[in-house]
């Protein structure tokens, strides 16, 4: 595949150098610093600073390391990029976007902090954490505005606050929202990521929402505890059913190449183009699974 795969994105507090160290035993696909969130305003610059120490002293194995930093209209916005970027996580995300402005903004500062450090413009890339109603309503903007953007999160905590609604287990409030994200990212090409599912000890609960979430077009899960890993892999793990189909669409597809053959046909179903696509990519993530630990840099 020519992207990394995105199924599990694991947060951890920046200012926890325990859990820090303990993330990567637990092989999610991403492992997600935090800044915002999870550290209060006068543990900011200390967990910043654990954050970089972290980046460029510890093993992640080959997990996909980034740091969700502050919103840009925050006050530790411009501290949260200047100091990580020579560090070089391979991506911020960045917290509260609402607008494409946002990201052009982080684009930009990124660009000369790379500069400065004396990495290639661009080596750090983008997620987008889509989280209020103007960030969702500007989500298709918000998709186009930097080429380092490689996903787009949503975030219903905060989503259902800012439309002054309460988050239910059904969550219906969520699914005019988290579709217009997966849209929105997937016209551009980049990888939607689904919102945190808090109750950790409800597996039942929490396999149904990421079964949810993957019918509904999402790349991946934001997870809040590393039992909440496996669970996501497995549902996004394409079954082996799935998988001989696949193959044989393809292989039924290539000897219609080879013999000229205009019509295609497995198990009596007509074999198209969209149908040949899927069955590529559903054996890419297969044989992407089976060494899912594989980050390789866009």
């Amino acid at each position: 595949m020519s992207k990394p795969l995105r199924r599990s994105m694991l947060f951890v507090p920046g200012n926890n150098p325990a859990l820090i160290v303990d993330a990567p035993v637990f092989l999610p696909d991403s492992i997600i610093l935090d800044l915002e969130d999870a550290v209060t305003v006068n543990q900011k610059d200390a967990a910043r600073e654990l954050v970089v120490h972290a980046l460029r002293t510890l093993d992640f194995g080959s997990c996909e390391v980034c740091v969700r930093i502050n919103g840009r209209h925050t006050p530790f916005f411009t501290d949260d990029v200047r100091t990580l970027v020579p560090a070089r996580p391979h991506a911020l995300r960045l917290a509260m976007v609402e607008s494409a402005e946002d990201i052009v903004c982080l684009d930009e500062l990124l660009g000369r902090c790379e500069s400065e450090a004396g990495l290639p413009v661009g080596a750090i890339k983008i997620m987008a954490a889509i989280e209020t109603a103007k960030g969702v309503v500007n989500a298709p903007s918000i998709s186009l505005a930097s080429p380092r953007l490689v996903a787009m999160s949503f975030g219903a905590e905060d989503f259902t606050n800012s439309i002054q609604s309460e988050r239910t287990p059904q969550g219906q409030e969520l699914l005019f929202a988290r579709t217009a994200v997966v849209l929105a990212a997937r016209a551009a090409g980049i990888d939607p990521i689904d919102t945190v599912f808090s109750l950790v000890d409800d597996d039942t609960g929490f396999r149904a929402d990421v079964r949810v979430a993957k019918q509904l077009g999402f790349a991946g899960k934001s997870c809040v505890h590393p039992r909440q890993i496996a669970l996501v892999h497995d549902v996004f793990r394409p079954t082996p059913e799935e998988v001989h189909r696949a193959e044989r669409v393809l292989a039924a597809y290539t000897k219609a190449l080879q013999q000229g053959t205009g019509v295609i046909a497995v198990d009596g179903r007509m074999v198209d183009g969209p149908i040949v696509t899927k069955a590529q990519r559903i054996v890419d993530i297969a044989n992407s699974s089976k060494n899912s630990q594989n980050w390789r840099a866009q």
